[in-house]
Order: structure tokens, then sequence, then C-alpha cells
């Protein structure tokens, strides 16, 4: 990714630094545990472990050369190691380590990632206590259905985030695995303790079948997991435009003292952020379909995966790690306005009422077709007229008959609506 959408701590999980590092440390503990088996000397090991290292800019000058990554490698670590290093990568095969440690570099990647999701559960969870009970106006369609809360909204979004960490956790164990297992994943030339010892130190798990590398569909499921993460966020931030709208206002993103809107217009307060994360969503998602895609190599291998992975790795990473860290600052900052909330609620003349009184009209007997036709009626004033709801039903002859008028006042309760919100919230929260 770019700079602009990059932040350091992820992005040095994947600078060639980290990676080799990686890579040593898989050669190293490979050699460590052949030593144990006698295969190699332990005093060989212990100048591996004491004197191996690497140069970056060496290996890219002898990768010039050679055209593979792991043999140049090979040869700057040589460098350093001298006459031992004879003894390192024995019986392996580059997938042995070029597979290994991208599961090691993706769990670092998911540890930012479930660092960055905690972050946001936190200050959705502050911002939805703050606004249990701000009413505003639930709407399918765009178009306005009945009351809610803001704070219902922000819980729905919290439950989903919270299964997006299911998801992110379950992913990271899924890609948790490493494999040590030769050139078509037989051991003919490795002994599996091997493997068993250097994941491990890793805190991966062995492959149980590797063939030459490790399945893809394991990556899929991560790749596919970051994707779904990445749908949140673009939800929430598709709410967060809609709420900024001129005509509803009844969110906006926190406008900074010195920032500008426009270049053309001084006045313009636009939701540049959330506009931003849908944008950052879909790239993610685009990700998804090649690592689907990697899932079919041939036979035990081929590399159609590798020019893959070196890109939607990092860029996956560290696109969704700068979206959550955006989205967390945009849930802290926003700006609410209840007054407006009530206002837009009260728009529609009481329409957001309707379905109270349909009920009501079926439960005094009225057949629910009738019913309809009855408040239908009513509720068209209001769209095309202008009316009052309550005013047009309390000068329909059938309604009241039906109701009486104190019945009808009655059901113009916003409490009503609300009075299960403490039970959702307890759902939520509670379960924790």
């Amino acid at each position: 990714m770019i700079p602009r959408y990059t932040r350091p701590e992820m992005a040095a999980i994947w600078e060639p630094e980290n990676r080799f590092r990686i890579w040593l440390e898989i050669e190293t503990l490979a050699c460590e545990k052949m030593a144990d088996l006698g295969i190699i000397p332990a005093d060989s090991v212990k100048i591996i472990r004491e004197k191996g290292d690497f140069d970056v800019e060496r290996i890219d000058e002898i990768e010039a050369e050679v055209k593979h990554d792991v043999i140049a490698f090979l040869t700057s670590v040589a460098e350093y190691v001298g006459p031992e290093a004879r003894y390192i990568h024995q019986g392996m095969t580059s997938s042995d380590v070029l597979d290994t440690c991208l599961s090691v570099q993706l769990t670092q990647a998911a540890d930012q990632l479930l660092n960055d999701l905690e972050m946001v559960l936190e200050s959705i969870k502050v911002r939805a206590m703050e606004h249990k009970n701000t009413v505003c106006m639930g709407r399918s369609h765009g178009i306005h259905a009945e009351p809610v809360t803001f704070g219902l909204k922000l819980a729905g979004w919290y439950a989903e985030m919270d299964r997006n960490r299911t998801r992110l956790r379950a992913a990271r164990e899924g890609i948790a695995t490493g494999a040590i297992s030769g050139a078509v994943g037989t051991f003919a030339n490795i002994d599996p303790v091997v493997e068993e010892y250097v994941c491990e130190k890793l805190g991966l798990k062995p492959e149980p079948v590797s063939t030459q590398v490790i399945p893809r569909d394991r990556h899929a499921e991560f790749f596919c997991t970051l994707a779904i993460v990445a749908s949140s966020i673009e939800r929430i931030s598709v709410e967060v435009r809609h709420l900024q709208r001129t005509e509803v206002l009844e969110a906006e993103e926190y406008f900074s003292k010195g920032q500008k809107g426009s270049s053309a217009m001084p006045h313009k307060r636009n939701p540049i952020l959330s506009e931003n994360l849908t944008g950052l969503a879909r790239l993610v998602r685009g990700y998804c379909v090649p690592a689907l895609e990697n899932v079919a190599l041939w036979h035990e291998r081929d590399i159609s995966h590798s020019s893959v992975e070196r890109n939607i790795g990092p860029d996956a990473t560290v696109t969704l790690d700068f979206a959550l860290r955006r989205l967390n600052g945009l849930i802290k900052n926003l700006v609410v306005y209840p007054d407006n909330m009530l206002r837009n609620l009260n728009q529609m003349g009481g329409l957001v009422f309707s379905q109270k009184i349909l009920l009501d009209l079926t439960q005094a007997g009225v057949s629910r077709e009738e019913a309809y036709s009855m408040v239908q009626r009513n509720a068209m004033k209001v769209w095309e007229q202008g009316k009052d709801f309550l005013t047009e039903l309390l000068a329909d002859d059938d309604v009241v008959g039906a109701l009486g008028e104190e019945k009808i006042r009655e059901s113009f309760d916003l409490n009503y609506h609300l009075k299960h919100v403490d039970t959702i919230f307890r759902r939520v929260f509670d379960a924790e």
C-alpha cells in the first residue's frame, strides 16, 4: 500500500528485514533439532546461532544473478556463518521456509488487527452507552419506518464487530500452521520431529498434509475473514454518510479547526473519513478473489500463488489495519445531534405510529385487510397533503368507532417502541 494508508507497525511485519529474520530463525531452529537427532554437529549449530546473519542489499544483489530468493538468502547467510553453513537447509525445500514464514507474518498481522478491533469495540461500546436512549428514526429502504435509538444502532455495530473478532481469532488459528516436510511433503530427507520443533518454537502447529506447500484454503479463509471485517467497516461508514447528509444531519464526522471541506465551496463539511473507509473496504474485499483462486494449485505445488500473496499479504493487512484505526477515530469523535434526530422523527406527522394503530384495530376485532385500509387511507393524506396523522385518525369515524379517542392517543407513545432497549443491550454487552 501507499504510505498514505500505511501504519508503520503493520508495515514493519512485511519489511524484508522481518521476513529474512524469520527465515533465519526457521533455518536455525531446524538445525538445532537436527543436532539433537545427531544429524549435524552440535558445535556447528552453536556457530550458526551465534554468527547467523544476512544483508538485505547483498541478498538483492545475489538474487539479481541467481533469480531465486531463498538461494540468495542462504548465500548471504553463508557469508556470515562460514563453513558450517553447509548444514543449513538440509532436507528442506524453499516452501518450507517461505510458507512457514508467511504463516508467522500473517499471525503477527492478525494480532495487530485483533488489537485494532479491541479498540474499535471499546469505542463503540462507550458511544452506545452514551446514546442508549437517544431517540432517532429507524429507516427501511431509506424511508422512515419506526423509532429506534442511536444507541441501538451502535449496539448493532458492536455485535457485528464482536462476531468479526471471533472470526479473526479463528482465522488466525487456521493460518498458524508451519511445514518443514521437504520437496513434496513426504519428509524423505528430514524427520517430522524437526517440523514439530520448529513449529512449536514459532507458535505454530504442524500442517497435517503439506505436499510441498501449506494448503491455500487456510489462506483463503484468512483473507475472506479480512473481507468480512472490511464489509462491516463499510456498513458503518455508509450509515454515517447518510446521517451526515444536509437533509438528515443526525450525526457528523468531527470537523477540526482549520479543516477545509472543499477547494471551491468554503461552507462544505464532507464525510471524507467514511467515504475513504468505503473505498478501502472495496480494496480489502478485492483481495478475496485471488486468495480463493490460489487454492487450486497444480499437483504438489506450483508458484501461481506466490505473486498473488506477495501483494495481498501486505496490502490486505496494511489496508485493514489503517481502516480499523480510522474507524476508531471516526466513532470516538462522531458528533451526534439528538435534536435533529427528534425533528426528523416528527417530520412525517406521526406516521411512525401506523403499525401500532393497525395492531390495535385487529385486536379490537377488525380484519387485518380492513384495518390496513383504514390506516393507509389516513396515512396517505399525510404523505400527499401534509396532514397530521393523529388528527386524521381522530376524524375517521371508523377508526374512532373501533378504538375510541383515548386508545388512539395512547398509541402515539414513543416509549412503546423503546421498552425493550434494555433487553437488547443486555444481550449485546452482558454476554461479555
